[in-house]
């Protein structure tokens, strides 16, 4: 199973985000996501989920939630747009981590692709895409497609969307 993940588009949907996200078997987007038509034309490339990010009015927040929680490709994910980092994480945020940590923890809101394994969260893998938006103090615009297999993320591809397709 493929997926796109995807952040803080802010109301901009990037030329080359098709090239990528076309044949995903799902797209996600971490929130901040602007306006209506972004979530239009991602779902016109592959199913959609959502959370809403802290921008994003009620056209937004009616067709998402805060927390995406579900199981896809044997894979349990939490998504939500500010969630903090590793070692940093947004308060409150931890202890329900510690109580209960999903297999994969999908976040946007800080425009910092990062992706790490917490060990000391039973290996959860955290993803935040970065930004993919024109707005915000980041300088490359990127997005992510993750392979699940048999249960587990088996791969991370980080894309640069300014950069010309070399794949």
């Amino acid at each position: 199973m493929l997926i796109g993940i995807i952040a803080d588009t802010h109301g901009y949907f990037h030329p080359s985000i098709p090239t990528y996200f076309t044949g995903v078997d799902l797209i996600l987007h971490a929130g901040d996501v602007g306006t209506p038509d972004i979530l239009d034309r991602l779902e016109e490339l592959a199913p959609t989920r959502t959370v809403w990010g802290n921008i994003d009015g009620q056209s937004i927040r009616r067709r998402s939630e805060e927390h995406y929680k579900k199981t896809v490709g044997g894979v349990r994910i939490w998504m939500t747009h500010i969630a903090g980092r590793p070692g940093a994480w947004q308060r409150g945020i931890g202890a329900l981590l510690r109580d209960d940590p999903p297999d994969l923890l999908i976040c946007g809101h800080s425009h910092i692709l990062r992706i790490e394994r917490d060990k000391s969260l039973r290996n959860m893998l955290y993803i935040n895409p970065g930004a993919a938006g024109q707005q915000g103090f980041h300088l490359v615009k990127t997005c992510v497609r993750l392979t699940l297999t048999d249960g587990k993320a088996t791969q991370a591809e980080v894309i640069h969307l300014d950069e010309p397709r070399s794949v």
